[in-house]
């Protein structure tokens, strides 16, 4: 199968397209390097630089005639989506909208769209939050990825688009970007081998649902042929406490310290994990790695131990 990955240098995208080169697939990256590192990418995969609302984007589609579009490319910054709410919406719902207007009209047979789980749903109902949890967002960011989900389904309505929508929970592992919006793992990780003591806001007892970034490469695996319109949340389905992970990830890295600790940030919500059921019903997903295992391998990688 041929794949277009947009995003496919980000940290994400770069194990996705791993997987999907591993698997025996040609696949196209598209990236405009903006937050993406050419070295992230897959040596077999070939590499175009370009942004996603860039109108030779159809071009492009029309003379690789992929059969398969994966749709991680995106701001993925709360805090700047925020700051320049038009950046993120342009990026975000107008990239999207040029994806899916090139995937369209070069008679490509899929996209799989990446949301996101814990900030497209805002402020917690009920938990664990299925799918059917009601979306809430509560910054242009959230908005702009439930938009962009929204219009994919359009198209699979109005157009017979086939698709997908995976929403991540909290991301994490090798390649992440510990610098500016960054997983709280990258972080941490990054602060320990500066010499700085983490810092947790708020007691540390908030819960998140963290997902190790091989576990969602699985995910967009089984949806290259399984789960075909409709959306999964892509998580553990267990809240993890930050000072859970800020313990487990001072065992991985043999320190013994005590974190810092900050206030709460506004916003912030006491409890969110995911409840992913119904990816394990009908694509037979379920993450393997265990949070322990997956913290060391990030550990491993950020302190260039293998």
């Amino acid at each position: 199968m041929k794949i277009l990955v947009t995003g496919g240098a980000g940290f994400v995208g770069s194990h996705i397209v791993g997987a999907y080169v591993t698997a025996g697939h040609q696949v196209i990256v598209v990236d405009d390097l903006s937050t993406g590192k050419t070295e992230n990418v897959h040596p077999q995969a070939q590499l175009v630089e370009m942004d996603v609302n860039d109108p030779r984007l159809l071009d492009l589609f029309v003379a690789e005639k992929p059969d398969l579009v994966n749709h991680h490319a995106a701001n993925a910054s709360v805090s700047l989506s925020v700051r320049q709410a038009r950046f993120d919406a342009t990026q975000n719902i107008l990239g999207t909208l040029n994806v899916l207007e090139a995937a369209r009209r070069a008679e490509v047979g899929k996209v799989i769209y990446i949301s996101s789980g814990g900030a497209m749903y805002g402020a917690v109902a009920y938990l664990p939050m299925d799918e059917a949890h009601p979306a809430n967002p509560v910054s242009p960011y959230a908005l702009s990825k439930h938009t962009g989900e929204r219009y994919v389904q359009l198209y699979g309505e109005v157009h017979g688009l086939q698709w997908t929508s995976l929403r991540y929970a909290n991301v994490y592992g090798p390649r992440q970007d510990p610098h500016g919006e960054a997983g709280v793992v990258a972080i941490f990780c990054q602060n320990l081998l500066d010499g700085i003591v983490p810092e947790i806001h708020w007691d540390g007892e908030q819960t998140r649902d963290f997902v190790y970034v091989g576990d969602c490469a699985r995910a967009n695996l089984l949806a290259l042929e399984g789960g075909n319109g409709q959306a999964y949340n892509v998580g553990t389905g267990v809240g993890t406490s930050i000072n859970t992970l800020f313990h487990t990830l001072m065992d991985v890295a043999g320190q013994n310290l005590t974190p810092r600790r900050g206030p709460r940030r506004p916003g912030d919500a006491r409890h969110s994990y995911l409840d992913c059921r119904k990816i394990e019903r009908e694509l037979d997903w379920q993450p393997e790695v265990t949070l322990h295992e997956g913290l060391e391998r990030t550990w491993h990688h950020f302190a260039g131990l293998g």
